[in-house]
C-alpha cells in the first residue's frame, strides 16, 4: 500500500516548514478514521480533508486490503470521524484552498 495517512501525518507534524496539511482519502477501509484518531491526539497543525467517492452507490463493494473492511468506510462515516477529530472537511476538492486559507488565517496572517 505504501505510506499510510498516519505515517504522512507524523512526517508533516515533525516538519518545521509545514504550516498546514491536506489529506485526500477515499471510500472503503478504515485508513482515514485511523488518521483522524491519530491526528486528534498528535497533530497540532491544521488539516483540511476531502473524501473522494461521496456519490458512489452504497451497494458497491470497494476493494480494500482486508476483506472484513470492505463494507466499512463510507464517505459519511469518514467525514464524521475527521470532523469529530477537529479536521476541516470539505465536500469538494474545489474548496480545499479556501478551507486551508481559513484554517491558516489566524496563525499565518493570510
Amino acid at each position: 500500500m505504501g505510506t499510510s495517512h498516519v505515517d504522512a501525518l507524523k512526517l508533516f507534524q515533525e516538519d518545521d516548514e509545514t504550516d498546514g496539511i491536506v489529506m485526500i482519502g477515499e471510500i472503503g477501509g478504515t485508513a482515514e478514521e485511523e488518521a483522524a484518531a491519530f491526528a486528534k491526539e498528535n497533530v497540532t497543525k491544521p488539516i483540511v480533508a476531502f473524501i473522494a467517492g461521496q456519490t458512489a452507490p452504497p451497494d458497491v463493494v470497494w476493494a480494500t486490503p482486508a476483506p472484513s473492511s470492505r463494507r466499512k468506510g463510507t464517505a459519511a462515516e469518514k467525514m464524521a470521524a475527521l470532523s469529530a477529530a477537529g479536521i476541516h472537511v470539505v465536500k469538494s476538492p474545489a474548496d480545499i484552498g479556501q478551507a486551508m486559507m481559513d484554517a491558516l488565517g489566524a496563525s499565518t496572517g493570510f
